[in-house]
């Protein structure tokens, strides 16, 4: 393989994180889903959350989480969840439809692991992926990601 000439590890990082989002999004074509989407729905993989919940834990307006979730709640990604505790909270969770896209996604990106891993073999691979997991650490975003809560960039929310 041919190697672009001096190409610094963070504009790798970017390259392939969007090259990433890209191939999911195509493989996520027609469900009326775009990049923003995903940072809600990888929230509520934790469990069921109220807009102002969700709005804290990624560090954004609790206007956009609610509009996004709105959207979602359109495309019937998400759904009521209830609390029967507090008849006032009114938290979503994914529904069926949401499940099931995520399903999608992460058999694409499982797709995108095994062409990678059939290209370079198992054991730079497993070096390479253990880099990238301590480089999440470095930048402040392991602890993130553990928790679902990876704040997106913003506008990324706005449609």
């Amino acid at each position: 393989m041919s190697r672009p000439p001096e190409l610094d590890l963070a504009s790798v990082f970017s390259l392939l994180g969007t090259a990433v989002d890209d191939t999911v999004l195509q493989a996520l074509a027609g469900t009326g889903l775009r990049r923003g989407h995903g940072y809600l729905v990888q929230r509520l993989l934790a469990g069921p959350a109220t807009a102002t919940e969700i709005a804290v834990e990624l560090g954004v307006s609790q206007q956009a989480v609610s509009k996004a979730l709105g959207e979602l709640a359109a495309l019937g990604y998400v759904g009521p969840a209830g609390d029967a505790d507090d008849r006032r909270r009114r938290p979503v969770a994914l529904t069926q439809a949401g499940r099931r896209v995520v399903r999608v996604a992460r058999e694409t990106r499982a797709d995108v692991d095994a062409r990678v891993r059939a290209a370079v073999g198992d054991e730079r691979f497993e070096a390479c992926r253990d880099v990238l997991l301590d480089a999440l650490d470095v930048l402040g975003l392991g602890e993130q990601v553990r928790r679902r809560a990876v704040r997106p960039p913003d506008g990324a929310l706005s449609g």
